[in-house]
């Protein structure tokens, strides 16, 4: 269904025009997010009535103050809303395409109703947004997971739009570990129809622990995914769909680093006896996002899992999102222009089924 990249243009000093001065063919942000207009509205017209609590924030940007099961605010600010204004953080940014998804509220919290029509807000909107600018943007699908069935509808639905590059869940649903049956007839058809499972932090477990010093952030949303990795490998969906991708942001969080004691822990655990290969041999079924903010971290990371897993995504306009993608590959040390140029354009078009050049 997805149109395949069978270009692999060589490097120029000159390529890139439309976004800056570069040397890549085309930079391509996987995990970037916004608010489109229609979600924004149907939160203020329909939220207050199925449990959002609805404000403003200083500069008069629609808020999320709270929805049912979490009170953590989500601003949906005009960087995140109005298309010009993502195009113009664009190409600051040197970034020639998003895939476009959304973060915190989502939808979960909402009833199952309002939860499907606010899923479609979003992705119908990124079909509008890739029409009006095919080279700039993609979509990623926005599920109601809280009710599989409807998911699965609404899957189909949008799998019909080649635009459309990724599944996109939170790394866990109301609570529950991805690992759990109810979500593999999901996991089931993203492999059939060869889209990724591209995954986001959502309202970290346990928040009381973490209402310190940021420790929400900072600690909590890697530990999210430490969480979904090990819920997928563990308990048994990598095994049960071989040609799933699996797109892990905040670079993999824990996962990565605790691979050798998850190896331990298979030979040593009773609860893990039903593993059949250890640990290490699903590093490389993941994708990863740069978000280390560290170059030598990422460095030993591409060490790890080697650099055609590393994809660039960096959750902007987040406030601890990598802010400048291309700068940041070019710190990591050691590497080649042919690795950078595989982070920033190759790995990310692969992933998403597009084309490493563009028309403009």
């Amino acid at each position: 269904m997805a149109e395949q990249s069978t270009k692999n243009p060589s490097v120029d000093e000159n390529a890139g025009k439309t976004a800056g001065s570069r040397r890549y063919t085309r930079v391509i942000d996987a995990h970037m997010h916004w608010y489109p207009q229609e979600f924004v509205d149907l939160m203020i017209k329909k939220g207050p009535a199925n449990g959002a609590v609805m404000g403003e924030d200083s500069n008069g940007n629609p808020l999320v103050v709270s929805v049912p099961g979490c009170t953590q605010k989500s601003s949906m600010r005009k960087s995140m809303t109005k298309i010009d204004d993502i195009i113009r953080d664009m190409d600051n940014r040197k970034c020639d395409t998003y895939a476009l998804s959304m973060t915190n509220p989502l939808v979960y919290w909402a009833s199952p109703g309002f939860g499907l029509e606010l899923a479609a807000a979003h992705n119908d909107a990124c079909v509008e947004a890739h029409r009006k600018y095919p080279d700039r943007f993609y979509g990623c699908i926005v599920l109601p997971m809280q009710d599989v069935k409807l998911a699965a509808q609404e899957l189909e639905r949008m799998a019909k739009h080649p635009c459309m590059r990724s599944v996109f869940i939170a790394e866990h649903i109301l609570g529950k570990n991805l690992h759990e049956k109810e979500f593999w007839p999901i996991y089931e058809r993203a492999e059939g129809l060869g889209l990724p499972l591209f995954l986001t932090n959502l309202y970290p477990t346990d928040p009381e622990r973490m209402k310190d010093f940021f420790m929400i952030n900072t600690i909590g949303n890697p530990q999210e995914a430490g969480y979904a990795a090990m819920s997928l490998v563990c308990g048994g969906v990598l095994d049960a769909f071989p040609k799933l991708d699996v797109f892990l942001p905040h670079a993999g969080g824990t996962f990565p680093w605790l691979i050798g004691r998850l190896d331990l822990g298979i030979r040593f655990s009773g609860e893990l006896k039903h593993m059949k290969k250890p640990a290490n041999e699903y590093l490389r079924r993941f994708h990863y996002d740069l978000i280390t903010h560290h170059p030598q971290i990422m460095r030993n990371l591409i060490d790890l899992v080697g650099v055609d897993r590393i994809v660039a995504g960096t959750d902007f306009p987040q406030g601890m999102s990598v802010k400048q993608p291309v700068d940041f590959v070019e710190s990591i040390p050691g590497l080649t222009h042919r690795e950078r140029e595989t982070i920033l354009s190759d790995n990310p078009a692969r992933l998403l089924q597009i084309s490493t050049s563009l028309d403009r």
